[in-house]
């Protein structure tokens, strides 16, 4: 059974996502990946990989992601988040990372932990 990521980033670092998606592209086309609206739209554009576009973070994609979660139908998740700029949907990217947490999904916020999560898959 093939193995589900989530990738979701903050506006500010969803370049920086799209350019760690390129770079593990044969990696992550083993996947099925999931991923926000507005974030899947760039790692599309940016790398042609096949993935699964839920709606935008501030529109439910953040909750989408976590209903996968707490449904374990995802086995990871990757979350470029921006730490220095406010969010105004910060609840919602908070309940993300605390189902994360609660069900033991691994989960990364930069480049160095995305390494690390892809490393298990």
């Amino acid at each position: 059974m093939k193995k589900s990521l989530g990738l979701v980033a903050h506006d500010e670092k969803k370049k920086l996502l799209a350019e760690w998606c390129k770079k593990h592209s044969e990696k992550l086309s083993t996947l099925d990946l999931y991923s926000t609206g507005t974030t899947g739209k760039k790692i599309i554009e940016h790398t042609g990989l096949d993935l699964t576009r839920l709606e935008s973070g501030p529109l439910g994609g953040d909750a989408q992601l976590g209903a996968m979660i707490a449904e374990r139908r995802l086995d990871g998740l990757i979350f470029f988040i921006d730490g220095l700029a406010a969010m105004p949907h910060d609840v919602d990217v908070k309940a993300l990372i605390r189902l994360a947490t609660i069900y033991d999904v691994p989960f990364a916020c930069n480049r160095s932990t995305a390494n690390a999560v892809l490393e298990l898959f």
